[in-house]
């Protein structure tokens, strides 16, 4: 029984590996259709909740982000609804996404079945407060991969995962929306392809962010044009190369909107061409004052009248 039961034990990560070096081997997804082109202010402007570092209640917080110019916010999971919705409507902003709050601490790839449930637990709470904002996306990392967990248990557990939450994102009519983060998971562009489509479900798609992927070498238009569709929200943020090198990966998303290594005219250009969604959603810096919230609008509105590359 011992022998069986190790034996058992080693067919497992071998079938993980095979799904995984099947995937990265086989044919790259095909191109989705290019959507018509944008006119350089079609885009709608958001504000990620955690990128206002101002202090002040939620309404005062609202009014300030109206007043630099934002026409949405992208509020956190497990806030309190009705006071985001009362703040957001006196203020005269939308709301263009959920971002989960848990995700972080809870992730479904976790080697903890408890902490698994818990991150189901959370992001379930997460697609209830989209609806409830009458908005149909929720950001969500699925998992992360590192010295305790592997990529193939990352992949696997993080897709059983999802699995779990389709039903509750498509009864609400909610998507679920994976980021490109720094969580060395979905390190390339037809990868992230694949995860999505595995779910084959219109509720399962990509939020994508136009500077994390600079952190290991990757080009933000590439991935734009060959996720195409698939690509449900848009986090702006730039990223600087150089300084990450001399200062560390952390200091150089801290680099000003406008002043590191993203190609904007070629951005602009892609999500012209392949990203059917209306809102792009700034998340650079702390924003701690008002004025703060006015340069980076300024520097987030000359991102959006960027010619064609």
């Amino acid at each position: 029984m011992t022998r069986l039961l190790a034996t058992g034990a080693l067919i497992l990560p071998l079938a993980a590996g095979n799904k995984l070096r099947a995937a990265a081997t086989a044919t790259p997804p095909a191109p989705r259709p290019s959507t018509p082109p944008r006119a350089p202010r079609d885009f709608k402007t958001s504000i990620m909740w955690n990128s206002v570092g101002m202090q002040g209640t939620v309404l005062e917080k609202c009014r300030a982000i109206k007043a630099a110019g934002y026409e949405a916010i992208e509020p956190m999971s497990h806030m309190n609804r009705q006071e985001v919705l009362d703040a957001a409507n006196a203020a005269g902003l939308a709301i263009s996404a959920v971002c989960c709050s848990t995700h972080s601490r809870k992730r479904l790839s976790d080697p903890n079945p408890a902490i698994r449930q818990e991150g189901i637990d959370g992001m379930l709470v997460a697609l209830d407060d989209a609806k409830a904002y009458g908005v149909d996306a929720v950001l969500f990392v699925p998992g992360s991969v590192d010295a305790k967990v592997s990529y193939d248990e990352c992949w696997e557990r993080s897709t059983d995962g999802v699995k779990k939450l389709l039903p509750a994102a498509e009864k609400l009519k909610v998507k679920i929306c994976f980021e490109n983060v720094w969580n060395n998971f979905l390190l390339s562009p037809l990868e992230a392809c694949r995860y999505v489509d595995q779910f084959d479900s219109p509720f399962a798609r990509f939020y994508f962010d136009t500077g994390n992927v600079l952190t290991y070498g990757g080009w933000p238009e590439q991935w734009i044009r060959i996720l195409g569709d698939r690509i449900a929200r848009v986090h702006i943020k730039d990223f600087s190369r150089q300084i990450a090198d001399k200062q560390g990966r952390s200091e150089g998303s801290k680099v000003p909107l406008g002043e590191g290594d993203v190609d904007w005219p070629k951005v602009m250009a892609a999500l012209r061409a392949h990203y059917p969604a209306p809102w792009l959603t700034t998340e650079q810096g702390s924003s701690k004052t008002p004025d703060d919230l006015k340069n980076l609008f300024t520097r987030f509105a000359k991102i959006l009248k960027q010619p064609e590359a």
